[in-house]
């Protein structure tokens, strides 16, 4: 007998990735972040969470893997420049958010760990 289909662990695959989102939203507000956007895609990336406490606005990648180091490592420089890019064009429509504190934080998640949030886990050239 065959194991699942490609199409069904992609599935499976794009279902974790939505709920490490979820709970990485819960670990954010309950760090009294405010959730401005999900999943915003644009400019060929997408931010997977855009939050803001007082006058800081973060730019979330969130990444589940079974082990928090596989997580750590699945940010590569072609996926970075691609998030670059869509904050460029989050804050080319949201100029508001300019003058504030910007960052690039990462959420980590593991299987049966504590998710961990790393801020600054990119550097962010807007010039």
């Amino acid at each position: 007998m065959r194991g699942p289909s490609r199409g069904v662990k992609r599935v499976a695959a794009h279902q974790r990735g939505l709920r490490a989102e979820r709970l990485a939203g819960l670990i954010l507000i309950l760090k009294g972040y405010r959730i401005i956007a999900r999943r915003y895609a644009a400019a060929g990336g997408e931010i997977d969470i855009i939050a803001q406490r007082g006058k800081t606005v973060i730019f979330v990648e969130v990444k589940a893997r079974a082990a928090l180091d596989d997580a750590r490592i699945a940010i590569t420089s072609t996926k970075e420049r691609r998030i670059v890019g869509a904050i460029r064009h989050w804050l080319a429509r949201n100029n508001w958010a300019m003058p504030m504190t910007l960052r690039c934080d990462a959420i980590f998640v593991g299987q049966r760990r504590f998710p961990q949030h790393v801020p600054n886990v990119m550097t962010l050239y807007l010039d």
